[in-house]
């Protein structure tokens, strides 16, 4: 006989629900309210909390689905979701080795992660001008502007 338990839940039982999803949906609706009266972002770490397949898939389901979708690559795969609520996305990071390394909820206009950071926008500028400048474009007066 063999001292392995079977943890696995049977195939005619309903997915177990802890409830944590009403709380974070509740949560996620205060933050909104905060980013509305001050513009201060808030982000949720849905990774640190005992949440079951069936709590994420009721949150998913309270946020819904929006339009915007951006995959990364940036030390790991990072997907960013827009849900079907304005100012509330959905942050997936994964590391090398394919494990999640963060799951979050950040309330915010756009995630940091998608901005463009001033030097990389800098660098970006003098691409361009020595782009324009070597295939002899004029207007690089009108860029600096």
């Amino acid at each position: 006989m063999s001292n392995l338990i079977d943890r696995r839940a049977p195939e005619n039982t309903t997915p177990f629900v802890t409830g944590l999803a009403d709380a974070v949906l509740r949560e996620i609706a205060e933050l909104l309210d905060t980013l509305i009266e001050t513009g201060e972002t808030g982000i949720i770490d849905l990774h640190s909390l005992p949440m079951t397949d069936a709590d994420r898939d009721m949150l998913k389901e309270g946020l819904g689905e929006g339009e915007v979708r951006v995959d990364l690559d940036v030390a790991g795969p990072s997907r960013i979701e827009e849900t079907g609520t304005a100012g509330v996305w959905w942050v997936r990071h994964e590391g090398a080795d394919g494990r999640i390394a963060a799951e979050l909820i950040e309330v915010t206009r756009i995630p940091e992660i998608l901005l463009s950071h001033p030097d990389d926008i800098r660098e970006g500028r003098t691409r361009l001008r020595e782009h324009l400048d070597e295939a002899g474009e004029t207007g690089t007066e009108e860029l600096a502007e």
